[in-house]
């Protein structure tokens, strides 16, 4: 049986597998890719539960507090296993003599050296383009190596995710046209996708992707500076700057949630700057209530006399956003000064 009931991707996962019941393609694999299907015994899941949770279900700040992954736990063997094994992220958790674990490796497509427990990563088991991680524990099931296995299969789930939002992001291209010209003319570079439109005006650069419809998704990355250079700035200065270019160039006029502002350093093109994380939200006059995260940069680049800002921000309602993030992110991140 599915557990824990009260958790809402459980929930969600309950209504896709009872869809694909009917759906007898081996081949084919289900699931998102942030998403992770936990297997184990009963006895050591009621243990356990807990420590997985809390080890891959971290949440990112985006309007509220939003998981990067959700888990599921699913009994092997039990009712849905047919269904959820073959969903995209497996996680095992065993002994080498417990069932599940045998049959994984024994249809894994690649051969993998076991050698005792430890974490070990191996794919195509039950279906094809699948990911499954086994966690192996010592033969008397103790658990104490379990707390830094957990980390790295967090830290290697957001690395493979964070690839794959990039891929998604670039699939149309790149506009490499577009980054030569900047470098050429502006002072600056960055790389965006193809599809992102832009516009420049009194030094302030602007590039949107508002594909398909902005009503429901939004991603703006904003460059502009100063010169002579401002040096390191404090987050009210920042906020000052950001609103801003925010009321004279952006389609929309915004406001920011003050209160709930982070700063913290940030390298870009090698060089310290600031990274201030907040919300913004439209002016109670526009009549139609809208908001969303947004991330704002500082970095000064001495041999221009320029202190540049960087603003990116998102609009996706109802919708997941840390893969959007992890996009606005690396725009901001191929950021560099040119001569």
């Amino acid at each position: 049986m599915l557990v824990p009931k009260s958790r809402p991707a459980s929930l969600i996962l309950f209504l896709l597998v009872t869809t694909l019941a009917g759906c007898d393609e081996p081949g084919l694999t289900y699931g998102d890719a942030n998403s992770v299907i936990a297997v184990t015994d009963p006895e050591r899941w009621a243990e356990i539960s807990d420590s997985v949770y809390g080890a891959i279900e971290r949440t990112i700040q985006t309007v509220r507090d939003e998981k990067a992954f959700t888990v599921t736990y699913q009994e092997p063997y039990a009712q849905y296993w047919e269904n959820l094994r073959r969903f995209r992220q497996m996680l095992l958790i065993g002994t080498l003599s417990d069932p599940w674990m045998e049959e994984a490796l024994d249809k894994a497509s690649d051969d993998v050296d076991v050698d005792g427990p430890g974490l070990y990563d191996i794919g195509g088991v039950w279906s094809r383009e699948q990911t499954v991680r086994l966690i192996v524990l010592p033969d008397d099931g103790s658990l104490g190596g379990l707390p830094s296995l957990l980390d790295e299969v967090s830290e290697t789930l957001d690395q493979q995710f964070r690839q794959y939002a990039r891929s998604r992001m670039y699939f149309s291209g790149v506009d490499q046209a577009l980054a030569d010209t900047l470098a050429a003319e502006a002072g600056f570079r960055v790389v965006v996708p193809d599809v992102y439109r832009w516009m420049t005006e009194d030094s302030v650069f602007v590039f949107r992707n508002d594909q398909p419809d902005p009503s429901e998704l939004i991603r703006q990355v904003a460059v502009t500076w100063r010169s002579p250079a401002s040096g390191e700035l404090d987050p009210e200065e920042i906020l000052q700057w950001r609103q801003s270019i925010a009321n004279t160039y952006y389609t929309q006029e915004q406001e920011v949630d003050e209160d709930a502002a982070t700063v913290q350093p940030h390298t870009l093109d090698g060089r310290q700057g600031l990274r201030l994380q907040a919300q913004w939200r439209n002016p109670p006059d526009l009549g139609w209530p809208a908001g969303g995260p947004l991330m704002t940069y500082t970095v000064t680049c001495d041999e221009q006399d320029r202190t540049y800002l960087i603003d990116a921000w998102l609009y996706a309602p109802g919708r997941e956003k840390y893969e959007y993030i992890i996009q606005l992110e690396t725009i901001v991140d191929s950021f560099s000064c040119t001569e």
